[in-house]
């Protein structure tokens, strides 16, 4: 064998230990991009405030397609959450929105356990993108805000509401 085949495939096999360690590492022990909301029941309106912006090419249907109520999971987003939502108590409702004003904004929110996943995209006329749903346990919940087009990068509150 000579010297340039032996560093093609040192080459390739680091390339490909690079890329399994992508693929392999988990997203969600990531720190979140723009901080933690905490909050419990009768929270301040604003208490469940907080900004950001979009950006990245990571598929998030690449961690979950659907969601707990067969939602289709779409859009793209930064690999590390953009919120941490601490819960302190249960909720019986929550809604949570991002306001782009209009941009075409997804939502997908992982908590409190990694299997319970819910999505959001356009609300009613709006490509402003909300989740609403019953029963939201106490704990910790990863929060992306992603956009329908890799690369997009959009500013945006998001609100979340009893």
């Amino acid at each position: 064998m000579n010297n340039r085949h032996l560093w093609l495939q040192i080459r390739f096999s680091l390339l490909l230990a690079a890329v399994t360690a992508m693929i392999t590492t988990p997203v969600a022990a990531q720190k979140a991009n723009f901080g933690t909301l905490k909050l419990a029941p009768g929270f301040e309106l604003e208490q469940g405030k907080a900004s950001g912006y979009t950006g990245g090419s990571f598929s998030l249907s690449a961690m979950s397609n659907r969601d707990k109520d067969k939602r289709v999971c779409i859009g793209f987003g930064d690999p590390n959450p953009d919120h941490i939502l601490v819960l302190e108590q249960d909720f019986e409702e929550l809604k949570i929105l991002i306001n782009s004003n209009g941009k075409d904004t997804t939502l997908f929110i992982q908590g409190p356990d990694d299997q319970t996943i819910r999505c959001g995209d356009d609300t009613g006329r709006s490509k402003d993108a909300s989740v609403s749903d019953r029963q939201w346990k106490k704990g910790k919940y990863k929060i992306w805000a992603g956009t329908f087009s890799p690369g997009d990068k959009f500013n945006y509150t998001i609100k979340v509401e009893e």
